[in-house]
């Protein structure tokens, strides 16, 4: 009996003996990384799904921005009367909220959209990525719709299969990459023909050169249609409305 529960004692410690769902060291091999996808998706989406956040106007912008700053500012100013004026606030048992605020979910522009839905009572999304230096979430994004994603790709998932439209402050790489990721959807009919909004036309004109991209013909004439520019936060939202952003009142 002795020798029996020995032997049993080293087969349960054995980590082939572990419930699959419990074995961490199982989970996170590599033979898992299609799994780990899988869940990086689901638990998002149900965290989403049960917040009613049917749609989304997804703000971009650099991290570095500062309260005071006029971008941090009209940041807030559009996140706030997005959310006042979208459908954000709408949301009673079993009623969509539509053009919800989402964000990468860090400081900077990010934190400003966020804190400008937290101004006008509504909810917001921080979508945040575990990078080397670790990113903290913002204080202003709903905690429950506040997500920290591993992979890249799933982050860019979340953020674009919602979006009713991109506003996109000025910013850097981060800035640059979601933005080129969005128009190359739009460009080759990937993604719906959502409005796109770049904020501050004097920095966009001068730090990226689209009439040349087209001049050289690298992208076509009406690629250059893809996008809008806008001055202010009335502005944006003005011109989100003209190039075909649904309000809530007006989604079936």
């Amino acid at each position: 009996m002795k020798d029996n529960a020995k032997m049993n004692a080293g087969q349960m410690a054995s980590p082939s003996y572990r419930l699959a769902a419990m074995d961490q060291d199982f989970l996170l091999g590599d033979s898992m990384r299609g799994v780990r996808f899988l869940m990086e998706y689901a638990k998002a989406e149900e965290a989403l799904r049960a917040w009613g956040v049917r749609s989304t106007i997804v703000v971009f912008g650099s991290a570095r921005i500062r309260e005071g700053q006029r971008w941090y500012d009209q940041a807030r100013a559009f996140g706030r009367l997005a959310s006042e004026r979208g459908g954000a606030l709408r949301g009673s048992v079993g009623e969509p909220r539509d053009n919800v605020i989402a964000t990468g979910g860090g400081p900077g522009i990010m934190e400003a959209a966020n804190r400008g839905a937290v101004d006008a009572g509504a909810p917001s999304v921080g979508f945040n990525i575990t990078l080397p230096h670790e990113q903290e979430p913002n204080a202003y994004s709903t905690p429950e719709l506040t997500f920290r994603f591993h992979y890249f790709a799933m982050r860019k998932m979340h953020l674009a299969m919602r979006a009713n439209a991109l506003v996109v402050f000025p910013g850097g790489f981060g800035t640059f990459d979601e933005l080129f990721e969005l128009l190359t959807l739009r460009q080759t009919g990937k993604a719906p023909p959502i409005p796109i909004v770049l904020f501050d036309k004097s920095y966009w004109t001068e730090i990226i050169n689209f009439d040349a991209l087209a001049r050289h013909g690298m992208i076509a004439d009406r690629h250059l249609d893809l996008m809008g520019f806008a001055e202010d936060a009335e502005g944006v939202w003005a011109e989100l409305l003209r190039r075909g952003l649904r309000p809530h009142e007006d989604i079936e």
